[in-house]
């Protein structure tokens, strides 16, 4: 798999012992990756993602696995409150509710997105104890306040690939 470097200095440390147990999926609600990859790096924003997936399928980390990037906000998974402390968030490229509103329709994710996610996704399983039902949207964990990933991501594509929420419906 291949990843870009795109360091965000909007990290801090995990709670000591706590294991890295599910995966926030997000959209950039944002233009462009260049935008977004700026916007995530930027120390006055305080927000952040372990890694980007572009519409093309580049893959960008900007915070390394073990610490904990500030994307999840309020939030709440199986009980556990502060999602950040134990997922790993990852945006994808999608103008999101912006474009919508702009447009009166929702952008769709490319499949060579999909597929970068899905290749990210083998790896990130590979490497840490998350669940393919606890592969989630910011929707799921902050249903109240957030819609992403949106009516455009395809969790059943997904599924298909043994990833995602949709495996226990």
């Amino acid at each position: 798999m291949k990843v870009t470097s795109y360091p965000s200095p909007n990290f801090d440390e995990r709670p000591k012992g706590v294991l890295i147990e599910t995966a926030v999926i997000h959209y950039t609600d944002m233009e462009t990756a260049k935008l977004a990859l700026e916007r995530l790096s930027d120390s006055k924003a305080k927000v952040s993602a372990h890694y980007l997936v572009d519409v093309d399928g580049t893959i960008y980390q900007l915070v390394p696995d073990e610490k904990r990037a500030w994307h999840a906000g309020l939030s709440c998974w199986r009980g556990r409150e502060n999602v950040n402390h134990f997922s790993i968030g990852i945006e994808l490229q999608n103008p999101g509710h912006v474009h919508f509103l702009q447009h009166c329709c929702w952008s769709p994710y490319p499949l060579p997105q999909m597929e970068a996610l899905v290749v990210l996704l083998t790896d990130l399983t590979g490497r840490h104890p998350i669940q393919p039902c606890d592969i989630v949207g910011h929707s799921d964990i902050a249903p109240a306040r957030k819609q992403d990933p949106g009516p455009h991501f395809d969790w059943k594509w997904l599924a298909e690939r043994g990833f995602g929420k949709n495996l226990n419906k």
